[in-house]
C-alpha cells in the first residue's frame, strides 16, 4: 500500500502530465537540456505562462533547472516518472487479474447452464 507522501508524489505527477503544454515540454526535454526561452519559442503565450508551467513541471520533480552562467537550463528527471510507470503497472496487473478471475467465474456459471 502506497504511503499519504507517494499519493500526494503521484497526484502532482499525473496534474502536471493532465496538460498538453507540459506534457509537449517534457518530451521537448527527453532530448535533451533546454533553457526557458528555447522551451518558450514555439507557444503563442507569455514568458511568464511557460514560466509557470515550468514550476509546475518542477514541483511534481518531472523536472529541475540547473545554473549555467547566466542561464538555467531545464532537464527532464526521468526518475520522477517511474513512480507514475509503477502505479499504471500495479493497476493494470490488478485489473488483468479481476478480469480473468471474472472471465473464469462466466465460464463455470455457462458450463452448468449448458448441464
Amino acid at each position: 500500500m502506497r504511503s499519504a507522501v507517494e499519493d500526494e508524489q503521484l497526484d502532482a505527477l499525473f496534474t502536471a502530465l493532465a496538460d498538453r503544454t507540459r506534457r509537449d515540454i517534457v518530451a521537448r526535454l527527453s532530448v535533451g537540456e533546454a533553457t526557458v526561452k528555447e522551451l518558450a519559442e514555439p507557444y503563442a503565450m507569455s514568458m511568464q505562462a511557460v514560466s509557470q508551467h515550468l514550476g509546475v513541471l518542477e514541483r511534481s520533480g518531472l523536472i529541475s533547472r540547473g545554473r549555467h552562467r547566466q542561464t538555467r537550463p531545464c532537464r527532464l528527471e526521468p526518475a520522477a516518472l517511474e513512480a507514475a510507470v509503477s502505479w499504471i503497472e500495479e493497476s493494470r496487473r490488478r485489473w488483468s487479474e479481476r478480469m480473468d478471475r471474472l472471465e473464469t467465474h462466466l465460464a463455470r456459471l455457462q458450463k452448468r447452464e449448458n448441464q
